[in-house]
């Protein structure tokens, strides 16, 4: 069975009780921004004597965003048979030091969003961030639930977030997160395809200090046919997205899966990568899992 098969029956088990004990009602209110400390259309500010945001590449596509106030956890991952053994690269604990965090969740496949590791960060408190149309599969889970609209900014304290278009290998729901604060505006791409709305975007919100581009090209053969496409960007289409969005920095997560089964990544990733980028004169920083970025505010 899919993972996006097992979403959607999951979902079709959501009773009107555990939405509404799960916080999930508190979507339908107008004053939904304000509870959860934000602020709906807004313009993205940035103040640039605000202390410099510090950014952590977790596991897999997981990025950690901090500001002395403020934590964003971005798609992380600590549950280590998600992948078992094929995940090449260490699983990085997850650690919160602020009292306000939030998670910020590109989309629902479990790589992406971990119960497990949403549970520890907001384990005293704070709210998963997600698309609207799929927040009711994690306010089910028991989970405090943001619903965000495509392009709308929201204040939460020292950040400004806005989830931007996406597209998915199964043609499930996702987005990208657009995160400014820190004197920093950064983008995370999830485990996108290439789509046309790169331009958009880099149009409404670019240049970025960083963007964080999946770029390991990954077929999946568990749907039948198989369509033998890459799924998820290439490291040509992560370059070219790059470029479009006018980032500053380009930064490669979602790779480093070898052996999974019936699901196969393009092979020297990292270097292609590399050497693409090179070529089209597109800044890159490779920044292990559990290492920070290193802004380059002279590019």
């Amino acid at each position: 069975m899919s993972e996006a098969t097992k979403y959607a029956q999951h979902a079709k088990q959501v009773t009107r009780r555990s939405f509404l004990t799960g916080g999930a009602a508190m979507l339908l209110t107008g004053s939904l921004a304000q509870a959860f400390g934000g602020t709906r259309n807004l313009p993205i500010a940035q103040n640039n004597t605000s202390p410099e945001l510090k950014a952590q590449r977790l596991s897999w596509a997981g990025v950690k965003l901090e500001l002395p106030s403020i934590t964003l956890f971005i798609d992380p991952l600590i549950s280590p048979e998600v992948w078992g053994n094929a995940l090449k690269h260490p699983i990085i604990p997850v650690e919160v030091t602020t009292s306000r965090k939030f998670v910020l969740v590109t989309h629902l496949h479990n790589d992406h969003f971990d119960a497990a590791a949403a549970k520890k960060i907001l384990a005293e408190g704070g709210s998963v961030i997600c698309h609207a149309a799929v927040a009711a599969m994690p306010a089910s889970r028991g989970f405090r639930v943001l619903g965000a609209k495509l392009w709308e900014p929201i204040l939460l304290g020292d950040f400004t977030i806005t989830a931007v278009p996406a597209a998915d290998g199964y043609g499930d729901d996702q987005v990208a997160w657009v995160v400014a604060g820190g004197g920093k505006k950064i983008i995370h791409c999830g485990d996108t395809m290439w789509h046309g709305s790169y331009w958009q975007i880099g149009k409404q919100h670019g240049p970025f200090d960083a963007a964080f581009l999946p770029i390991n090209g990954a077929k999946f053969r568990w749907r039948n046919p198989p369509s033998e496409v890459p799924a998820v960007m290439t490291p040509e289409q992560a370059v070219a997205a790059g470029v479009v969005l006018g980032a500053k920095l380009a930064i490669p997560i979602h790779y480093g899966v070898a052996g999974a089964d019936s699901y196969e990544e393009q092979a020297n990733a990292e270097a292609a990568f590399i050497e693409v980028a090179k070529k089209r004169k597109l800044p890159v920083e490779i920044v292990k899992p559990g290492e920070r970025v290193k802004w380059k505010d002279n590019v």
